[in-house]
């Protein structure tokens, strides 16, 4: 599996209490500058600008208990010094009980004061995609991750690799909503795998923070179900996708369509495996190619099902000849069937292997490629692999990564203010 890695940088968010550390010291160290004595310290007056400085910092820690109270002096000297005497105990003891609550209320203080910043919904593979376009672009824009419930691992990688601020909680819960600033947040990204939940609150947070129009991106799982809530308020007030999409628009863009224009006849497709990926990718061909298509061959296990429910969402498949094969794709026996219909060998066909198996997709790859040398195969992989590069690269086939062709194509507006 290729990992990236990114090293982690801190985040310096000035304080007030630095300023207001800074005048009381200063306050203090004046007065005793000015001649003022202590009462517990009679020689403080002799000492040097470091024992007084010293002298000063330690009103911070116990106040003026061992060293008595301001005498002599000025008057404007000793009103610095009082100052100082009240200002650094109350200061430092603010800090500590701020610090107490921040240990019993951590999710509050966590996120209280941050602004401009994105909220991702969600701890999975698409998170860590997404967070390694963004920190490519920018590295300093806090992250808040919210999920139900996240594995120890996972969470130290976010919080570690990424600087992200992790939360357990249900996006669902209008209190919870409530409590992660919102009203000052750069984007909310619902990236988690419950489709009904993402839509759900979505919509309340569009409620509570209409500003937040458009800037709500929702991934959904089920293209079927993204495309029947098309016309609800949340699909027309937010922005939906599905990871295949983005990677279908990369491989059509990067690949497909410079193969499609440079060869003269009609281009011949086969989709080996039509789940998610390979629909998608035929509805992106639809788009830009439909013309330059003669055949679209599809072969899947539940290839007729599958079929049937694009037909009826989009017809996308019935713009060109059709033949659809039923089986295994490292079967034999359905390339014979394709070839009495089909000849791969007179042209340059476009082969994707698009099934969930990269073992099966790149062994039935360099089949292909051997009895096909024409033949544009590409074969897919979920996570980018060096070996399956290096292995295309030898035989001259195209590997493609679901999670790279998404990191790719993620548009830049969603990385961005």
């Amino acid at each position: 599996m290729h990992m990236e890695f990114i090293l982690p940088f801190p985040s310096f968010n000035f304080s007030w209490r630095w300023l207001v550390a800074t005048l009381l010291f200063s306050f203090a160290l004046t007065g005793l500058l000015m001649g003022v004595s202590l009462s517990e310290r009679p020689s403080i007056n002799s000492a040097d600008i470091l024992a007084k400085a010293y002298y000063s910092l330690g009103l911070f820690v116990v106040g003026g208990l061992d060293l008595g109270t301001p005498v002599g002096g000025t008057v404007l000297g000793r009103t610095l010094l009082w100052i100082a005497y009240f200002g650094a105990p109350i200061l430092t003891a603010s800090a500590l009980i701020e610090a107490i609550l921040r240990v019993l209320t951590p999710h509050k203080w966590r996120i209280h004061k941050i602004k401009n910043h994105i909220v991702i919904v969600g701890s999975g593979e698409l998170t860590i995609t997404y967070l390694k376009a963004l920190r490519e672009v920018d590295r300093k824009v806090s992250v808040v991750i919210i999920d139900n419930q996240i594995d120890k691992l996972r969470e130290h990688e976010l919080r570690v690799q990424f600087s992200a601020k992790v939360i357990i909680g249900d996006i669902t819960h209008s209190y919870f909503i409530n409590r992660l600033n919102l009203a000052k947040a750069r984007k909310v990204l619902m990236f988690n795998d419950d489709n009904f939940q993402s839509y759900d609150a979505a919509n309340k947070i569009l409620k509570r923070f209409p500003k937040l129009n458009q800037k709500i991106i929702i991934h959904c799982n089920s293209i079927r179900f993204m495309r029947s809530m098309s016309g609800s308020n949340v699909a027309e007030n937010c922005i939906t996708f599905n990871s295949y999409q983005l990677a279908a628009i990369g491989l059509t863009n990067s690949k497909l369509i410079k193969h499609i224009v440079k060869t003269k006849p009609k281009d011949i497709i086969v989709m080996a495996g039509f789940g998610l990926f390979g629909q998608t990718v035929l509805e992106e061909l639809s788009q830009y190619a439909k013309k330059e298509i003669d055949t679209i061959a599809i072969i899947d296990k539940d290839a007729h099902r599958r079929v049937l429910v694009v037909d009826e969402q989009d017809k996308l498949s019935a713009f060109a000849k059709r033949e659809i094969i039923e089986g295994n794709i490292s079967h034999p026996e359905v390339w014979e069937k394709l070839s009495q219909s089909v000849d791969l060998s007179c042209s340059e066909p476009i082969i994707i292997l698009g099934t969930g198996s990269a073992e099966e997709n790149l062994r039935t790859a360099l089949w292909l490629k051997e009895n096909y040398p024409n033949a544009l195969v590409i074969a897919r992989s979920h996570q980018p692999s060096q070996f399956a590069q290096e292995v295309g690269q030898q035989y001259g086939i195209d590997s493609v990564s679901i999670t790279q062709l998404v990191k790719e194509n993620i548009p830049k507006e969603w990385l961005t203010s």
